[in-house]
């Protein structure tokens, strides 16, 4: 069997002779009789293309195979200390264990296979064979795998086997279909009886004609007014218009002739292979490899194929639906500790919170005007979280602190005291407004009375809320923010400030400085507004607490959701939020992305077990060390039998188990 070529990127050529054209006739004539004996033979079933495993070894994504590591005779320490010998050995006939070297064959047998998922993905490796006795020179075999999972089914690209004689009728259709296209005029100019038009011109409008050598632009409109009649006109009257039309619908005709000459056409997209075959000496087979994405439920997938034979546009026979592969899917995500995870929290009888609104005054004032610019919407926001701490049912609320702040111009005296004034003045202002809140709570709560017409104090009344100000001076601290993310000063700019600010600790002198800076007038417009802000500082305490602090456990949201992460092969996403843990499913999730050492470096840290021991197995089997390997391995179903099955899923044990022949079952 000897490949020619590929179905892309095809030239055409013509073949001329008819002699050979002839011979070719004659030579398939002749061959037409044994090409329909292999038909019938094909038609018997005895004869048939399928799907079949290739070799078994460790995926590509692996590295190197198990066959390529050296095949030494492995010390196995066990639980008590005692070594035992395993070497890569055989059962002889006899039922004994010999060594051996022997490789495995090329073909298989067997209809399934155990795959393991790495990085949420799983490449399933098959292999299409077809045997020589269903290859023709004359024929094209079309091969399409189907792919079945959960309960979908997807169609793989097709697999395209073409006979020689078979595709170079394919090229000769293309070349008559070419010449069909050739014989389509393009070029307007051949329409046009140049001859007559030109004896016409010369003999009635000698003008026209002098144009003929004239290499000036003349517009439509010039030669319309000149001669009365437009170049158009001219020229439709000395076209050819049954050829024209005829030429026409010639070319409307192409997609019909493409059908007529191109009856099977070389595809050259969404096709796995198309594979010219000079020969039929011998076997064909395709290694097909097909990656897809796991999810979660995914334990299982079966391949099937089925297609046709075809002789140039006419189907001669239909492939049969193929025994199925089926592709037994495993994930590191099936080894996921899934026990909840708990921390200690730490709960705090006493609470605060804060927050900061812009109330804007008066220039030198003080007083609270709550119809001024934007207050409206800034003292009802302070309002809204008042009334919310009062009625709120997990928290009472204590007291409030009121700080004011000043912007840099003017002394720092006269800041400090405008500012200590403000504060005081938010400090009433949002007192008078508590007090308010508070006697309609009461009002709506109703009032209680002992048997004795006496007023009782409700057990939840409300407590007096203690808010007190202060000033917090010149808000230096905000104008160094700003500055440094105010996007219309330059770098320039803000390196003069930087240097007058740390330069100058007197807080009068250096606003005189930076009075003289270019920037200043921007700063004092722009910036210094937003300086002048009220902090609003809520203390709180827990309803019903008593002691100032509580330890409690409770569920870690953000591990469990690492674990879920894990779960759905989103190793990507897990891998960050398990690594500070430190722990099994963060080693897991580090094997999952072949972080081999990182993964290694935390099994080492945690005391054995049967889960801790198989991981540690599978790192060495990466990393080529079989002896650690198979002793870890060998721990991990001695503390727990059910790695027994589990070492045949992943294929880094697996070849392992194989290699020295470890079945551990007695089968």
């Amino acid at each position: 069997m000897r490949v020619l070529a590929t179905g892309a990127g095809l030239k055409l050529s013509t073949m001329k002779t008819s002699s050979v054209i002839l011979a070719l006739s004659a030579t398939l004539a002749a061959a037409s009789c044994g090409t329909q004996h292999k038909l019938n033979h094909i038609r018997s079933g005895e004869i048939r293309a399928g799907l079949v495993l290739p070799e078994s070894g460790m995926p590509r994504s692996l590295g190197a195979s198990i066959e390529d590591a050296p095949r030494d005779t492995l010390r196995i320490v066990d639980f008590e200390g005692h070594e035992t010998l395993i070497m890569n050995a055989i059962r002889d006939e006899d039922g004994e264990m010999v060594a051996t070297d022997k490789l495995s064959a090329a073909m298989v047998t067997a209809r399934f296979r155990n795959l393991a998922e790495r990085h949420g993905k799983v490449d399933l490796e098959f292999q299409v064979f077809v045997p020589k006795d269903m290859q023709d020179s004359r024929w094209q075999l079309r091969l399409d795998p189907d792919l079945y999972a959960l309960s979908d089914s997807l169609r793989l690209d097709p697999v395209i086997i073409t006979g020689l004689e078979f595709r170079k009728v394919q090229l000769k259709g293309y070349e008559h279909y070419q010449r069909f296209l050739d014989s389509i005029i393009t070029d307007s100019t051949r329409f046009i009886n140049r001859s007559a038009l030109e004896v016409f011109l010369e003999r009635n409008i000698p003008e026209l004609y002098a144009f003929r050598c004239d290499s000036s632009y003349v517009s439509e409109e010039q030669f319309a007014s000149a001669f009365g009649v437009t170049e158009q006109e001219a020229v439709d009257h000395y076209t050819y218009k049954m050829m024209k039309r005829w030429n026409r619908r010639r070319a409307d005709r192409a997609p019909l002739m493409y059908r007529k000459y191109v009856k099977a056409p070389i595809i050259s997209e969404g096709i796995r292979l198309d594979t010219v075959l000079q020969s039929d000496t011998g076997d064909f087979i395709y290694n097909y490899v097909q990656t897809i994405n796991t999810t979660p439920s995914l334990r299982k997938v079966e391949i099937v194929m089925s297609g046709g034979i075809w002789e140039q546009d006419k189907k001669v026979y239909t492939v049969p639906r193929s025994d199925a592969l089926t592709f037994y899917i495993s994930s590191f995500a099936g080894l996921a500790d899934n026990t909840e995870r708990y921390r200690t929290k730490i709960i705090e009888r006493k609470v605060e919170a804060n927050t900061a609104c812009y109330i804007e005054f008066p220039q030198g004032r003080w007083d609270v005007e709550p119809t001024l610019g934007n207050n409206p919407g800034e003292l009802g926001r302070i309002k809204a979280n008042i009334r919310e701490l009062l009625v709120h049912e997990t928290f009472a609320l204590d007291s409030i602190s009121v700080e004011a702040y000043a912007s840099p111009e003017g002394s720092m005296r006269s800041n400090e005291a405008l500012s200590a004034r403000r504060a005081r003045a938010a400090s009433a202002f949002f007192a008078g407004y508590a007090a308010g809140v508070k006697d309609s709570l009461i009002r709506e709560r109703g009032v209680i009375m002992d048997i004795h017409g006496r007023r009782m104090k409700p057990a939840d009344n409300l407590p007096d809320i203690s808010i007190k100000g202060r000033s917090g001076g010149e808000n230096w601290r905000m104008l160094n923010a700003l500055v440094a993310s105010d996007t219309r000063l330059t770098g320039k700019d803000k390196a003069e400030y930087n240097t007058v600010y740390e330069s100058i600790e007197d807080l009068d002198e250096r606003e005189r400085r930076m009075g003289k800076l270019s920037t200043y007038k921007y700063m004092r417009e722009s910036l210094y507004p937003r300086l002048r802000i009220v902090k609003f500082n809520f203390y709180l305490h827990r309803k019903g607490m008593v002691k100032d602090t509580i330890h409690t456990t409770e569920l870690d949201s953000v591990y469990m959701r690492g674990v879920q992460y894990l779960r759905d092969h989103e190793y990507e996403k897990a891998l960050p939020i398990l690594r500070p843990y430190k722990d099994y499913n963060s080693a897991l999730a580090c094997l999952a992305l072949d972080r081999n050492k990182t993964a290694m470096e935390i099994l080492s840290a945690m005391p054995p077990s049967a889960r801790i021991d198989y991981l540690k197995a599978i790192v060495y089997a990466r990393e080529g060390d079989d002896r650690l390997a198979v002793q870890h391995y060998l721990h991990a179903c001695a503390r727990e039998p059910s790695f027994i099955h589990r070492g045949n899923l992943d294929p880094e044990i697996s070849a392992l188990i194989r290699k020295y022949d470890l079945r551990l079952d007695n089968s």
